[in-house]
């Protein structure tokens, strides 16, 4: 496959940044959007041109790290797919391709496609843990009875990676559905009511002060989101966010 390439080139986190095309050709139908890049950027150094800079680690949809904006779409035009599990058979021989990094003003750009998401670590520092009796009379979890369906919703937010396609795909660029993914995972289940009230006070404003905007209610985010986080959890986090508010 030949294709063009229009690739967001940014030196530093000062630097204005621009988009830059470039051509390619002997890509495979079967090659991941990441093993295609590999080839871009070796062609690049052959060149004794800079590499472009991408964020990537696991390369199999778990760790959340790929995080490209591509044709307009959070992790290109295929579905339910992270960055890395997308494949160019998704395109066609000649096509142009606009890669861009995350956009959001709580996602700044360090350099080229890499975005820094350290904002999203400090929303889960403000409550996404539980207390755990490490005293050596620990409670076999097994112990306490859980409701199947709680426990299956509660499994269905906790597959949220942290990549960040919720935002980017947001207008607003809000990180409710994140955030609320968090806050379900552990408001389902019985071993997340201690900290209940003061983990969703705590996450929304560490959410708030870290400049990302309100819920549009449009949904893109559940449509873009790579593991389906469901709409759902930000109505609940919103019963729970109403709840902790009167108690506390």
């Amino acid at each position: 496959m030949k294709l063009t390439l229009k690739i967001w080139r940014q030196k530093n986190a000062q630097d204005k940044g621009k988009m830059v095309d470039y051509k390619i050709d002997g890509i495979e139908p079967d090659m991941s959007f990441l093993e295609m890049l590999d080839v871009f950027n070796e062609q690049q150094i052959n060149a004794g041109e800079e590499p472009v800079a991408f964020d990537h680690d696991c390369r199999e949809g778990i760790c959340g790290m790929c995080s490209l904006f591509i044709n307009g779409e959070a992790h290109g035009p295929d579905r339910g797919v992270t960055t890395c599990q997308l494949h160019m058979r998704m395109f066609k021989d000649g096509d142009t391709i606009t890669i861009e990094p995350f956009r959001a003003a709580a996602f700044p750009v360090v350099k080229d496609l890499v975005v820094d998401r350290s904002s999203f670590d400090r929303i889960q520092h403000a409550g996404g843990f539980i207390s755990v009796n490490t005293s050596g009379n620990t409670i076999d979890a097994n112990t306490i009875p859980v409701n199947k369906k709680d426990a299956d919703a509660a499994f269905d937010a906790a597959t949220c990676i942290g990549c960040g396609a919720c935002v980017a795909t947001c207008k607003n660029s809000s990180a409710m559905l994140f955030v609320a993914a968090k806050v379900s995972q552990f408001a389902l289940l019985p071993q997340g009511q201690v900290e209940a009230v003061d983990r969703v006070l705590n996450m929304v404003s560490q959410m708030d002060d870290e400049g990302f905007g309100n819920c549009t209610n449009t949904g893109a985010c559940e449509v873009e989101c790579p593991k389906g986080i469901s709409l759902e959890n930000i109505a609940r986090m919103n019963r729970e966010y109403m709840s902790a508010s009167l108690k506390g």
